[in-house]
């Protein structure tokens, strides 16, 4: 049996052994352009859950654990390596509902409805990758339980481990891309290391030491922020633990009053971030009757000095609902000029992130809480940050809706395409399809000497890709942007719209432009944006 404190120091070691080894996993990504890389995303996910673990004590029961590691990864999920993880310990969590402690059978059972949430919650799983070698382990697993029967929890630890092990050789043959670069997949990888890491306090009592890197904001002592009296009410679909939705609020707020009434839970508390407490709320069932009502306006001096130390800073402070605004958006781009360019039409909250920095479904969903609107919608503008904002969405107070923008061009050409007249459906399909219109050039530069596609690439060469596929291998970023431009025209294209970055001069990117419309139809419309982007010299997109 694993007590539920062996529970919780197997996951802080598995946080922590990941951390130590993230840039190892990091170095297996195929793909050699600069990105929010697996082992990174991967660590930062779980070590999110890290804190609170740390404040339970030894008799906490298993599920309580696990509720918390799931609370924890669920906020702090980046990119999809981190939902999937993320997703996998929410359903581990669900298996172990009522569980003081973990036996083989709990153990079976919570590790296939950890694959099953995670396989549901991507829209084309690719086998070969961490489904795969978690999906193995759970179906070899189940059947030596149906085998065996009763089986030591450690020694079963033990199997799911060394399975995952096997399966993480195999994804090579299952994935060409893989066998090619001569590597296992990432995502497999960094959760073998993670379960490396809790087998390690399972079978040898030792605790991977170091490796969580937390930086946690203090607010200055002038800062001063608005306070909610937050009242809702939890209409129970799983556990009753009233106890715990208690600890959670005490945690973010003050004046604290959880009224259980078996199937529902009245509930209310002041604090700045009413958003983190309805998200607490909702790990334990369906919301009713919320009204959240400010106290306290920006600095005034009433805020006690306990307000300040229980309620976290945040970029994007609790906004209510206003009832006569229908709809509100959010995005995330990096770059001063492409966030002007996304106010300008229309977005209210953007979220700093993008290739190389993708945010957390805590991140995403703090953003969506500050739009105070009935209906929101999330431009994710990278597909690594999608299946986050789909979890932000999930777990917000109001309607919240992703548009599965890809790229920065796309995300912009669906603003354009938002009618106010229509419905919410409506504006989703008509944005969605905009998008799918949009043709994406980029050019950024190598972060690794690789073999790719053919192509013998070093670090700092310059990569032109077309819809993401890389096409040239350039020495000079207007070259190559050039190139790429000529490409990207089609019989069919009417504009084309550079959006250059914060280490392009104006003179390069008026260069660029110049040679670009020397080679491509006179009909084209050329535009120039100044995005000030990180890493991606240019932006190109083609309508």
């Amino acid at each position: 049996m694993i007590t539920g404190a062996q529970l919780r120091d197997c996951i802080i070691s598995g946080a922590y052994n990941i951390s130590n080894q993230k840039a190892s996993v990091d170095e297996l990504n195929v793909f050699p352009v600069p990105d929010g890389d697996t082992g990174t995303n991967m660590s930062m996910t779980i070590g999110n859950a890290v804190r609170e673990l740390q404040l339970l004590a030894d008799d906490t029961p298993a599920d309580k654990v696990a509720s918390t590691a799931a609370s924890g990864l669920l906020r702090g999920a980046r990119g999809n390596s981190g939902v999937i993880l993320s997703l996998i310990f929410r359903g581990f969590s669900k298996g172990l509902q009522g569980c003081a402690e973990v036996d083989a059978s709990a153990l079976s059972r919570s590790l296939t409805l950890g694959v099953e949430m995670a396989y549901k919650a991507v829209m084309k799983p690719t086998e070969g990758t961490i489904l795969t070698v978690a999906r193995v382990a759970a179906q070899r697993t189940a059947e030596r339980i149906e085998a065996e029967g009763d089986i030591d929890t450690t020694e079963l630890f033990g199997f799911i481990v060394d399975t995952c092990r096997e399966t993480l050789a195999t994804t090579p043959d299952i994935l060409p891309v893989l066998k090619k670069a001569g590597v296992v997949d990432a995502g497999g990888q960094g959760l073998v290391v993670i379960f490396e890491g809790m087998l390690s306090v399972l079978r040898d009592g030792i605790m991977i030491s170091d490796g969580v890197e937390a930086t946690v904001k203090a607010p200055a002592d002038n800062d001063k922020f608005e306070i909610y009296h937050t009242d809702f009410t939890v209409k129970i679909s799983g556990s009753n633990d009233a106890a715990e939705l208690r600890v959670k609020l005490e945690a973010i707020g003050n004046k604290v009053s959880v009224d259980d009434n078996g199937d529902r839970i009245k509930c209310s508390v002041e604090t700045r971030r009413p958003d983190k407490a309805l998200r607490e709320a909702l790990l334990h069932g369906n919301i009713e009757n919320v009204t959240v009502m400010s106290l306290y306006e920006k600095g005034d001096t009433a805020e006690s000095e306990s307000e300040t130390a229980h309620n976290d800073d945040s970029e994007f402070p609790y906004i209510a609902v206003d009832p006569s605004n229908e709809y509100g958006f959010v995005s995330v781009s990096s770059g001063e000029g492409i966030k002007s360019l996304f106010e300008e039409l229309g977005v209210n909250n953007n979220v700093s992130g993008g290739q190389t920095m993708n945010p957390s479904t805590d991140d995403i969903l703090a953003a969506v809480q500050a739009t105070p609107a009935k209906n929101v919608f999330v431009l994710a503008n990278n597909k690594n940050i999608i299946m986050a904002a789909e979890q932000a969405c999930a777990l917000a107070d109001r309607k919240a809706v992703v548009i599965p923008t890809r790229t920065i061009p796309q995300g912009i050409t669906a603003m354009l395409a938002f009618d106010p007249t229509v419905g919410v459906r409506d504006n989703v399909v008509a944005m969605k399809d905009a998008a799918e219109q949009v043709s994406t050039g980029s050019v950024t530069f190598a972060a690794r000497d690789s073999d790719f596609d053919g192509k013998q690439i070093k670090q700092g060469d310059i990569l032109a890709m077309d819809n993401g596929k890389l096409v040239y291998v350039e020495n000079d970023v207007v070259t190559a942007t050039v190139k790429l431009a000529k490409k990207l025209c089609k019989k069919n294209t009417c504009s084309l719209t550079l959006i250059y970055g914060a280490d392009v001069s104006d003179e390069d990117a008026e260069n660029a432009v110049e040679q670009i419309k020397t080679k491509i139809p006179k009909n084209i419309e050329v535009s120039l944006i100044n995005g000030a982007q990180p890493v991606y010299y240019f932006y190109i997109s083609a309508e």
